[in-house]
């Protein structure tokens, strides 16, 4: 091997590489490999130990947020960053969990609204304003429900 302060070198026969771009190929060609072994990786359902199939997971891209009988029908829950709620049975709603009045995080479903701490605006549970000072209704949150679990869409 020879080297120069500059320009570090590794004398192959026909081939002069420098130590940077050989480290870099090498880094590149790890990266590569990695990323191809997670893309060609997936779960699936096997048998439980008392011989029941696992739930399918979700759709990819998909997370389950909630069972359905989590959510109360006229009320609703807070999920991560999603507001779930059930207006009437079997009607299921998603939205985002930030206040549009002032950006605030909601913390709490109760008594029929969606409930803001900040500066006490209220939704009620399809997302419209109950009572301000937000003047617009939350962000919709997409939402699927699939058999009794509701999932990111």
């Amino acid at each position: 091997m020879s080297t120069d302060d500059n320009n570090p070198t590794m004398d192959i026969p026909a081939l002069r590489i420098t130590r940077p771009r050989f480290l870099a190929a090498l880094g590149l060609g790890g990266a590569a490999a990695t990323l191809a072994a997670c893309s060609t990786y997936s779960e699936q359902s096997a048998p439980s130990s008392s011989g029941e199939a696992a739930t399918p997971a979700a759709p990819s891209g998909s997370q389950a947020l909630a069972a359905t009988d989590q959510v109360p029908v006229g009320s609703g829950i807070i999920v991560d960053d999603v507001v779930l709620t059930q207006p009437v049975a079997g009607e299921f709603k998603g939205f985002s969990n930030i206040c549009t009045h002032t950006g605030c995080t909601l913390n709490e479903v109760a008594d029929g609204t969606i409930n803001c701490p900040c500066h006490g605006s209220k939704f009620n549970l399809d997302g419209t304003v109950a009572r301000g000072p937000a003047s617009r209704p939350l962000d919709p949150a997409a939402i699927v429900v699939e058999g009794n679990s509701i999932l990111a869409g």
